[in-house]
């Protein structure tokens, strides 16, 4: 019985976030980010600001959150799902360049804002940090002899070389997502080259 309300409870809590981030993007995209409110978004979620705060810390976060929700767990499962012949660094190059510049139709529009909202833009860049935990996992299931704080150390870096190149594709004041997305790509790869030899060292180190 505990564990059937802790997973009504956890249900319940993902379905509120997923309000409120949803509600956070159409309303910027509707009115524009610098004329939403929090109080906004918490009405049309349908819950109290309060219960907005214990879920994001901005409308800044929200409305990021809603573009790149999920997106940490996406990368972790293609590194997870390519096969043992491919290299580590390879499988998490291709899989941070696919996620981060091939948004789909839906998120288009609203990458466009991001781009061109100094707020958005910063907080999207600090987004790039949540990859840790479902990378660790993915590193580890790829390579189980991985010691796991290695792995953390290993997955916290690519978050920290997919932030920097985010950052300077965004400082580059690029704001055409098409224009832009040329580029990007390779700063990518470039950020994560050096972490190229630790982390194909993990597929040849002893279990």
């Amino acid at each position: 019985m505990t564990t059937r309300r802790t997973g009504l409870r956890e249900r319940k809590k993902q379905a509120t976030r997923e309000a409120l981030r949803r509600a956070a993007l159409r309303l910027a995209l509707e009115r524009g980010p610098e004329n939403v409110r929090v109080d906004d978004i918490a009405d049309a979620a349908g819950v109290s600001p309060r219960t907005y705060n214990n879920y994001f810390s901005s409308r800044e976060h929200a409305i990021v959150a809603a573009v790149v929700e999920d997106r940490e767990e996406r990368i972790a499962a293609a590194v997870a799902a390519r096969p043992a012949t491919v290299r580590l660094s390879e499988a998490v190059a291709d899989a941070v360049v696919e996620q981060y510049t091939n948004p789909g139709d839906e998120a288009r529009g609203a990458m466009m804002m991001i781009t061109t909202s100094p707020g958005l833009r910063s907080c999207y860049v600090d987004a790039a940090e949540s990859l840790t935990g479902p990378l660790t996992r993915a590193i580890i299931e790829r390579a189980p002899g991985t010691d796991p704080i290695a792995a953390e150390v290993l997955a916290a870096g690519v978050g920290a070389a997919t932030k920097i190149a985010v950052r300077e594709w965004l400082r580059s004041g690029a704001g055409d997502l098409v224009i832009a997305a040329g580029s990007l790509p390779d700063l990518i790869r470039k950020a994560l080259l050096p972490l190229a030899p630790a982390l194909d060292a993990t597929m040849t180190a002893p279990p």
